[in-house]
């Protein structure tokens, strides 16, 4: 059963049919799977160009087609696919923002690298702040700089010198 609604332009605002579902800023469509006889369901965020979750497909009861989508199986969708998104979203944050503290005579201060990883001319940011959250350097450094125990030690001891 088609239940489609329209918003004030007159474009599908959520589509509920047996192979494609589209509400609440998401889309799943059933497709052949490209590996086997069976099917697949994707998951695209609306925006998005490549879907965040591709995934098997139950087989309706002919064993041929596969079974409908309905709202149970969306909600489970969303919320996976959902899921998979912050998690690549948490796995970059952490990829490009790391953090290190820093014991000196003076106290803690924690180091940051943040890495802008612009197709062109990425770069990364090197930043000192104390425990009282006041900046105490900051110098542009190379997107390769690998931050660590060692290297951070020797930025602060340095009086926070551009390291080479």
């Amino acid at each position: 059963m088609d239940t489609t609604a329209f918003d004030e332009a007159g474009e599908p605002d959520s589509i509920h049919e047996a192979r494609l579902w589209r509400d609440n800023g998401w889309t799943a469509r059933v497709i052949k799977n490209e590996d086997d006889d069976g099917w697949a369901v994707e998951m695209i965020k609306d925006g998005e160009a490549e879907p965040a979750l591709v995934g098997p497909w139950t087989m309706g009861r002919d064993k041929k087609n596969p079974k409908p989508l309905d709202a149970p199986a969306f909600q489970t969708l969303v919320k996976t696919a959902s899921e998979v998104l912050r998690r690549h979203e948490q796995h970059l944050h952490a990829l490009y923002h790391k953090r290190l503290s820093i014991s000196t005579d003076d106290g803690p201060v924690d180091v940051f690298l943040d890495i802008v990883p612009d197709e062109y001319e990425p770069y990364a940011t090197l930043s000192a702040r104390n425990s009282f959250d006041e900046l105490l350097a900051e110098v542009r450094v190379a997107a390769s700089f690998k931050l660590d125990r060692r290297s951070a030690q020797s930025w602060v001891d340095s009086g926070f010198a551009r390291p080479q």
